[in-house]
């Protein structure tokens, strides 16, 4: 009897020290009991400035003649298996996410208006507009006629044409002077290699002649017949040569009236607004140069307005007998002047708007009686309008905090009517016509919003400034739902991108509202490496200043944590590109600071691609990031480069994205980085990579499919949250 009490008392201590222990073992996470995928390793050396390092996943590169053979050789085989099988652990992980995914995908295109149309506008007698109908994932490109009972002309049907790619991406489209043939631009790989072809719009004939390797789009000689387009070179994708086409002619005889052949400009063509002239432009960063040709005369002699100069920028626009341009000359903010059409030299240029230091010209818009500018101040947009006889000068006004405005398709020249759009972190994108003369607004469209409960009233925009290390003041915007409590255990969403003077634009996104609507705050960082506060902003966040736009960032989210806005068990970070740089630095720098980071088709592997002047956009952008052959450049990148500065250490939760077609950041950085952190991150925390196979940089070309990925990046930030619906 006694034995069996002890025996009875033993068994009671087991069982309750197991469910004890049980209920302090923290319970597994889905993706913790799946295996994720293991690349294979190949050391490969890599060797410069007798620095070695060792690249154990180089072998992931594929060319793309590997990637389009019929027939994989075992390194595609390789390489398409380990990218399959993230796919396969990402889709394993996120498993019980799916039906929220469904949620949101559902959420966020079902506030997209079905059947939208854009506001038309006129040109050369005609009004040209885009419309969706129901259901359809491609738009209607369409035009009218201007006189009354117009019918409407369907010039591109996308849902047609896009039926059996599973991408059909659209280029330029432009129509002849004589509004009779249509070119248009067609990409079905996402690899941004558009093919041109020519629609006959009064028979509805599409035209044996088609120009490949292009840019997408072709411009127009006076003629109607003959046309002027961009192509690529073949392995670096860079725009280096500019033909002259005539229809009815195999694009074998096309004439090559410029060549590139500094491999770090690109060029392009258009045509003047005032139809007068065909310009070809030359551009690098720190460099442009412009040439131009009577478009009545497309066999006639190319005319130089500027040669270019090191560190000497200029735009060009034609307005009567002078070419108006914005420059950088001794204007590091740039300033407007124009020159005689005679005498276009630089010797010439005189001041309209000269250098202001606490403006930034952005762009102008010349008409008849006025002038519109495009300018910042206090790193917001404004537009400035300005009579030319001078009587008139003055800012079109805005209320939020912080807002988006910008003039948008204004092809009418003698009008009194400026088209500019706006729209705010609460206020869905308008488009409206101002009148210069009377100061008469009208709102022709506002973003359509499919949702009864929406209001913009229901959300709280601020602009606010955190203080950075060196004591620089960087702006932040941020919006959030009225109600949202700001506390430690708010969930905050920072993003930014911070590269080439582009600035992160505070503007409203009804899928954004997904998130707004459960509690996250939705912040944008202002940093530097983008152009909000002016060009000093760029300079100062580029080259051997780089390290500025991540500490930046780090900066403004101390500065969130600090204010109770959130904590660093609630923060998540967001960048895409060269602003998935900005996450694979911050990941290195301060992982501990956010709880994930979302990075989309993340540049992280700055050396070596700097080093390959093969892969496209290399030797373009030297001067953003430097050339590594030079050792001062090379050690200060090695010093940020996300994939050389992995360590064995603790990340946050990562979510990685990237498209197998990308041609700007191809998929093998992404693939790369992702191997060497699971091999060498010392924590348990959700690593996953969404790699879509059929698409490129920008994702999905249609306008529903790519909110698919949205959905996974909401739903990884959303969960991480406890969220479930």
């Amino acid at each position: 009897m006694k034995t069996k009490i002890i025996y009875s008392l033993f068994m009671f201590v087991v069982l309750f020290t197991a469910c004890k222990e049980d209920k302090e073992k923290p319970e597994l996470k889905p993706h913790q009991s799946i295996e994720a995928p293991v690349a294979k390793k190949v050391a490969e050396e890599l060797t410069a400035h007798g620095d070695t390092r060792i690249d154990n996943y180089f072998w992931m590169r594929l060319s793309d003649k590997q990637k389009n053979a019929e027939t994989a050789d075992t390194q595609t085989q390789d390489v398409l298996d380990y990218l399959n099988a993230e796919n396969d652990y990402k889709k394993a992980a996120m498993k019980h996410t799916e039906g929220l995914q469904e949620k949101l995908y559902d959420e966020i295109v079902g506030r997209i208006k079905k059947d939208d149309s854009s506001v038309p506008y006129n040109d050369n007698g005609y009004s040209y507009y885009t419309r969706f109908e129901k259901g359809m994932d491609y738009a209607l490109y369409c035009r009218k006629k201007l006189e009354e009972g117009a019918k409407e002309e369907i010039i591109l049907n996308g849902p047609e044409m896009a039926k059996g790619f599973s991408y059909y991406g659209f280029g330029g489209r432009s129509v002849s002077p004589d509004n009779k043939l249509l070119a248009f631009g067609i990409d079905t790989v996402s690899r941004r290699r558009y093919t041109v072809s020519f629609k006959n719009l009064e028979t509805g004939e599409v035209l044996s002649d088609k120009l490949n390797n292009t840019t997408g789009g072709a411009v127009w000689a006076n003629d109607n017949k003959t046309v002027f387009y961009t192509s690529k070179d073949s392995v670096t994708l860079r725009a280096n040569k500019i033909y002259k086409h005539v229809l009815g002619t195999d694009q074998s005889q096309d004439e090559l009236v410029f060549e590139e052949k500094d491999e770090t400009f690109s060029c392009f063509v258009y045509k003047s607004r005032s139809d007068k002239f065909i310009v070809i432009g030359s551009y690098q960063t720190l460099s442009t140069e412009y040439r131009y040709l009577d478009a009545d005369t497309p066999n006639g002699e190319w005319k130089v307005i500027q040669p270019r100069e090191r560190d000497l920028e200029y735009s060009v626009a034609h307005f009567g007998d002078h070419f108006y341009i914005r420059t950088n000359l001794n204007a590091t903010n740039f300033k407007l002047v124009k020159t005689p059409i005679t005498a276009t030299t630089k010797e010439n240029w005189e001041d309209v708007i000269p250098h202001r230091e606490d403006i930034l010209l952005e762009d102008f818009t010349a008409f008849k009686n006025y002038l519109a500018l495009g300018e910042r101040k206090n790193g917001l947009s404004t537009i400035r309008v300005m009579k030319w006889n001078g009587e008139q000068d003055h800012y079109i006004e805005f209320n939020d905090p912080a807002y988006l405005a910008y003039t948008s398709t204004n092809l009418e020249f003698d009008t009194n009517i400026l088209r500019y759009s706006y729209t705010s972190l609460t206020t869905p994108s308008s488009t409206i016509d101002y009148n210069m003369e009377t100061k008469e607004q009208k709102v022709l469209k506002e973003q359509e919003v499919v949702d009864p409960n929406f209001s913009k009233d229901n959300y709280v925009s601020e602009r606010l400034y955190a203080t950075a290390r060196d004591g620089v003041k960087v702006p932040i915007s941020l919006v959030y739902k009225k109600g949202v409590e700001k506390s430690a255990n708010t969930p905050l969403l920072l993003y930014s991108y911070g590269s080439y003077g582009s600035s992160s634009e505070p503007y409203f996104s009804s899928n954004r509202l997904s998130l707004l609507d459960r509690g996250f705050i939705y912040a944008v960082a202002h940093i530097r490496g983008g152009q909000e506060m002016g060009r000093h902003w760029y300079e100062d966040g580029k080259l051997l200043k780089k390290k500025n736009t991540f500490t930046d960032f780090i900066d403004c989210g101390d500065y969130l944590v600090k204010e109770g806005f959130t904590s660093a068990d609630h923060m998540y970070a967001m960048g895409g590109s060269a602003g998935g740089l900005l996450m694979g630095a911050i990941l290195n720098m301060k992982p501990e600071l956010w709880n994930g980071v979302v990075a989309a088709v993340p540049f992280v592997d700055v050396i070596s691609t700097m080093m390959d002047e093969t892969i496209p956009l290399t030797t373009f952008e030297f001067d953003e990031w430097g050339n590594p052959k030079n050792k001062e450049y090379y050690d200060y990148m090695k010093s940020y480069s996300p994939y050389d500065n992995v360590e064995a250490k603790t990340y946050p939760n990562i979510l990685i994205t990237t498209g197998y077609w990308d041609s700007q950041v191809q998929y093998w950085e992404p693939a790369k980085w992702i191997a060497k952190l699971r091999e060498l991150k010392t924590d348990d925390n959700l690593l996953i990579m969404d790699c879509d196979m059929e698409t490129g940089h920008g994702g999905a070309s249609g306008r529903f499919a790519r909110y698919k990925r949205t959905a996974l990046s909401y739903a990884f930030m959303m969960d991480l949250e406890g969220i479930k619906e």
